[in-house]
């Protein structure tokens, strides 16, 4: 028989890289339930389960909180899309590959992206962003990436969206490595629109951007000028399904058996407690970082701005990045990630996010890298 008509299984991996991440088993056979139909009542009932669970790991009251049917590039997308018209003018802050993502996304948008760029591995100069903002003061929006996934930087979420606000200026937010990670506080923070994945902190499968926008944000997409240039992921006919009670608009059929995962993932995640689950990041970071030091392995990030759940670790001089990283695959069957743009070369990322993020993963990492290296 023709191999590529055969049943597929996948070698199983250990996911320690930038994501995809460790699927939690709980999440995996939510996935397997019976299908039914995107607008039976059930499925209704459950988008509003989901649409709670979100607000509860966003630390947001927004209404307009849900899942995106689509990755977290989707979700960016429907960000700018929504919010940014020909010629408006956003502060794109870049110290990372996502930074650069936001700029193509202004610039296709119609709108004019002025940049604000720091050294890949050094967070967003507050500064920098301050004096930008007062040279442009019909700026529309403000856009960064809060947990650079590239790099593993921490931008300070709260104190560049308090800035903006000094300037009347909108947040365009990419926390999709930070949710579940990290603190991140939605209305604490008046972040106005932020989209996240997933496939990392929550544990759940890709394919999936959970979105948030804020009363401000909103206004902002009911005065448009311009019809939104997306079809799919124009707010206002997507939150015909995604509004409230039981009457739901038929906008497209909805990932059925994902929301299933994700609302398992966030049920996960309820019960281990928000802070909780930041926390176990934090406390198993510092377990990683002690290991790999006992390896002769530095962060290239200071602690002050590290990731927790994504650690860069510089290569050695005279160390293979791509035969490690092979050998760790194909020996160990163990992933983790390349550098990337400036990075390439340079460092490994080891993800330590979701479900993936527990002590016997580390011990497993440590002593393959070991092995590798020691050859």
């Amino acid at each position: 028989m023709n191999q590529a008509f055969q049943p597929f299984t996948p070698q199983a991996r250990t996911l320690m890289g930038p994501g995809p991440s460790d699927v939690h088993p709980r999440v995996l056979k939510a996935l397997g339930q019976t299908t039914i139909g995107h607008l039976d009542p059930q499925f209704v009932q459950l988008m509003d389960h989901v649409k709670t669970g979100l607000q509860y790991a966003l630390k947001t009251q927004n209404p307009l909180t849900m899942a995106i049917s689509a990755p977290g590039s989707a979700g960016m997308e429907a960000c700018f899309v929504n919010l940014i018209e020909p010629g408006d003018k956003v502060i794109v802050c870049q110290n990372g590959v996502f930074g650069g993502r936001m700029r193509e996304n202004v610039l296709r948008c119609g709108g004019q992206a002025i940049m604000i760029e720091d050294p890949w591995g050094q967070p967003t100069d507050i500064q920098k962003v301050a004096d930008a903002l007062q040279q442009h003061p019909d700026a529309k929006a403000l856009a960064f990436v809060h947990a650079e996934t590239s790099t593993g930087v921490r931008n300070d979420a709260k104190a560049l969206c308090a800035l903006a606000k000094q300037f009347d200026c909108l947040t365009i937010v990419d926390a999709v490595t930070s949710l579940g990670g990290i603190e991140l506080a939605v209305d604490d923070w008046q972040i106005d629109a932020l989209y996240s994945g997933t496939q990392k902190c929550l544990s759940c499968v890709p394919g999936l951007s959970p979105v948030t926008f804020s009363q401000a944000a909103i206004d902002t997409i009911k005065q448009r000028k311009h019809p939104v240039q997306s079809w799919f992921l124009d707010m206002d006919l997507v939150m015909g399904y995604w509004g409230e009670g039981a009457k739901r608009a038929y906008h497209h059929t909805a990932p059925v058996n994902s929301i299933y995962a994700l609302h398992e993932s966030l049920c996960i995640l309820h019960e281990e407690g928000l802070e909780n689950a930041w926390q176990r990041h934090q406390t198993l970071h510092n377990a990683l970082k002690q290991g790999l030091e006992g390896l002769g392995l530095s962060l290239l990030v200071d602690e002050q701005y590290r990731l927790p759940q994504l650690n860069s670790v510089v290569i050695p001089d005279g160390v293979d990045d791509a035969l490690v990283r092979s050998r760790l695959l194909n020996e160990f069957n163990l992933e983790i990630g390349a550098g990337l743009g400036a990075l390439a070369g340079k460092i490994w990322r080891i993800g330590l996010m979701g479900y993936a993020c527990r002590q016997d993963n580390i011990d497993y990492c440590l002593d393959a890298l070991g092995k590798v290296l020691n050859r």
